[in-house]
């Protein structure tokens, strides 16, 4: 079983998470923040991953540390869940269209983190989300994932749908990656023999 549940609590959040990386594209998302509410919805169906989010945050000062701290949460679990590596396929990418926007992402499960982050976002906000907080959630998953993610819009001016497309093609990236390699189950996709 590759799941995880994570519990973190400092002074300005307090959050749980599981996630069952092999499940359907479950949800139950309710982090105080709609539009990231619907970004991890879809983060989740796009997946095919069961996820579990609940945060008490302070949403009342803005969502900065709710998001940023959901993004820190959901690296630690993927990390939690994938253990060793052992028998994943390791990379993934997808280049995925929504509407007028292109995004590609492709993501390697290393052990080094690391963040391409190219997305040209023209509005400060959509409905109430600060859109620069995009990549604070991406920087947060990626340095407790240990994984490599680069996230490039190749088109797109709709803040919305380019924010959108890069949850999906990230999920749909993650999907793939840790798939199991048919043959290679025992082994670590690594000639170190180590992720």
């Amino acid at each position: 079983m590759r799941t995880a549940e994570i519990k973190r609590t400092t002074r300005e959040t307090d959050i749980f998470l599981s996630l069952d990386i092999d499940g359907s594209g479950a949800s139950e998302i309710e982090t105080g923040c709609g539009f990231l509410n619907h970004m991890l919805t879809l983060f989740a169906s796009h997946g095919k991953f069961d996820l579990t989010v609940k945060c008490k945050g302070d949403t009342d000062v803005d969502d900065h540390h709710t998001v940023e701290d959901i993004g820190i949460a959901l690296g630690e679990a993927f990390s939690r869940a994938l253990g060793d590596k052992k028998g994943i396929v390791r990379y993934g990418s997808m280049i995925l269209p929504m509407d007028e926007a292109l995004i590609l992402s492709a993501v390697d499960f290393s052990g080094r983190s690391y963040l391409g982050y190219s997305l040209e976002i023209p509005t400060e906000k959509v409905g109430t989300f600060d859109t620069e907080l995009t990549e604070e959630f991406w920087l947060g998953f990626v340095r407790n994932a240990n994984c490599t993610l680069h996230i490039r819009q190749l088109s797109g001016t709709n803040s919305h749908h380019i924010i959108e497309g890069a949850f999906k093609s990230v999920a749909r990236s993650i999907r793939a990656a840790v798939k199991f390699d048919k043959g290679f189950e025992d082994e670590i996709p690594s000639t170190k023999g180590v992720l």
